[in-house]
């Protein structure tokens, strides 16, 4: 029997830790494991007790990267909980947080993680600046990263862990001098987005493997927020039974979840939505990318990384007719008594769609929670193209390890896995503690619950002075980010008196 065994511990240019392990026998992949290597963080365990407007800046600290996709997923919830409709303009500034955090993410991804792979090079800023190629490239990937950047900095705040979108919708609105640089620096990257499309356009790199793909999309045009649940096979599932039609699998192998579609693997992300809603993209998108988008639908996972491109260009267009077109006026919160409930958030984030679901009880804290996020719903697809990848290598005489795991590399890339989503979500069961872990335990909870109140009241005295028309936008973010600093801390170290022996 011929055996080959496959460790790679540490997984190069994605988010995160994570490695692989992969037994061949025979040529069949017997045994394929993607491993999230980061700790388990319960960021759901820890929302239990919270105030419900203290959800989404809690959930947005699951991931730097994706921290705005997060925070608008809890939002939703909140808001289904509470009965809250936001208003039109409300749902078209989430729109353009999510454009701003896509052309971001997409950015990075497509520039710093895989473009590398496709000239022959360890890292992006191994480019030759003298070269005029790779300088334009360069120049580009910086220039369409800023404008991004700057999109949802000014509808949301930050980039990161936006501070303006809130329950029943924003608490601060861009000025008309803003919204006209957002507008110069989108048009600004224009083009730099058709060089990008081409780029991946006429990437060779190919492996196709036949799966089931879904995506929360609109009826109308092409979006990240609000819909239905769609597959490739033309199933239309209302959002709030996304939790029933996902299966919830345990890996004994990994800190992260994983998930199935009627009991077999799928995918989430930038190529389920190409798939199934290319041909609702913006006009001006589908001029510039005709050829592109003849390669849709498609099952080579490395047209994800094209469908990125593509979707980098179309926000750009989407975003600049939204700011045009739709003057921004302020607004006051919609705002609802509370009530014991459940609420359910369902967008579309840069790498698929992400689920959020609470259970707040009458007196507005939460008694439970659940995320699932897009890794883990493409963890299981992972595993096996890794897995066929593997047995066609072997089957065209490719035995060695290092060349293997080079292609490896490159298609796990392909899926832009974010690992710290994928390690930190929720509690699958209980530990038994002894009596003196136990003690401990309740200690840090209880230095939680008064960090909480520490917290509340200085945001009380800051919406006092708000009313008084003091700006404290400035202390609300210092607040929040000692806050969450210390909570970080209190938490690890609860983590290691549970898991310690």
């Amino acid at each position: 029997m011929h055996m080959i065994n496959i460790e790679l511990e540490h997984i190069t240019k994605i988010e995160g830790d994570a490695s692989i392990s992969i037994t061949v026998e025979d040529g069949k992949a017997t045994k394929v494991h993607f491993i999230t290597e980061e700790y388990k963080r319960f960021f759901t365990e820890a929302l239990k007790g919270k105030s419900i407007l203290a959800v989404p800046s809690h959930l947005s600290r699951i991931c730097g990267t994706c921290s705005n996709a997060h925070v608008l997923a809890a939002i939703e919830a909140c808001e289904m909980a509470l009965d809250i409709q936001p208003t039109k303009q409300t749902m078209m500034l989430r729109a353009l947080t999510l454009h701003g955090l896509t052309i971001r993410d997409h950015a990075l991804h497509l520039y710093l993680f895989c473009m590398p792979d496709i000239y022959g090079k360890d890292a992006f800023l191994d480019f030759d600046e003298n070269d005029p190629h790779e300088n334009q490239l360069l120049h580009d990937a910086f220039a369409i990263k800023s404008a991004g950047n700057f999109l949802a900095t000014i509808i949301a705040g930050r980039s990161i862990h936006a501070m303006f979108p809130a329950i029943g919708g924003f608490i601060k609105y861009p000025d008309a001098e803003q919204v006209a640089q957002a507008i110069e620096k989108l048009e600004s990257v224009r083009e730099a987005t058709v060089r990008l499309v081409a780029e991946f356009e006429k990437c060779t790199f190919a492996f196709d493997r036949h799966t089931d793909y879904m995506a929360l999309l609109p009826d109308e045009g092409y979006g990240y927020i609000n819909g239905r649940i769609r597959t490739s096979k033309g199933e239309v599932y209302d959002e709030k039974l996304y939790r029933e039609l996902v299966e919830h699998v345990v890996l004994p192998y990994s800190q992260a979840s994983a998930y199935q579609y009627k009991g077999d693997s799928y995918m989430v992300g930038a190529l389920a939505r190409m798939n199934i809603a290319r041909d609702k993209l913006h006009p001006k998108t589908k001029e510039s990318c005709q050829s592109a988008l003849a390669l849709f639908p498609s099952t080579n996972i490395f047209h994800n990384n094209l469908a990125q491109a593509i979707e980098i260009m179309h926000s750009v267009d989407e975003s600049i007719d939204l700011l045009k077109n739709n003057p921004i006026v302020q607004e006051d919160l919609v705002k609802m008594p509370y009530r014991e409930a459940t609420g359910i958030g369902v967008i579309e984030a840069p790498r698929g769609a992400l689920y959020h679901k609470i259970h707040v009880g009458a007196d507005g804290k939460i008694m439970d929670g659940e995320v699932i996020v897009p890794t883990g719903q493409n963890q299981i697809n992972i595993e096996e193209d890794c897995g066929r990848l593997v047995e066609d290598l072997v089957a065209k005489g490719v035995t060695d390890v290092e060349a293997i795991t080079f292609e490896l590399e490159k298609l796990i890339r392909a899926y832009d896995p974010c690992m710290s989503c994928a390690a930190a979500p929720n509690r699958e069961e209980r530990n038994e503690f002894s009596e003196e872990q136990q003690e401990i335990i309740e200690m840090y909870q209880q230095e939680l619950r008064d960090l909480e109140t520490w917290r509340n009241e200085l945001l009380q005295k800051c919406e006092a002075n708000e009313r008084d028309g003091k700006d404290c936008n400035a202390l609300r973010q210092v607040i929040e980010d000692e806050y969450f600093e210390k909570e970080l801390e209190l938490r690890q170290r609860a983590h290691y008196a549970e898991h310690s022996v």
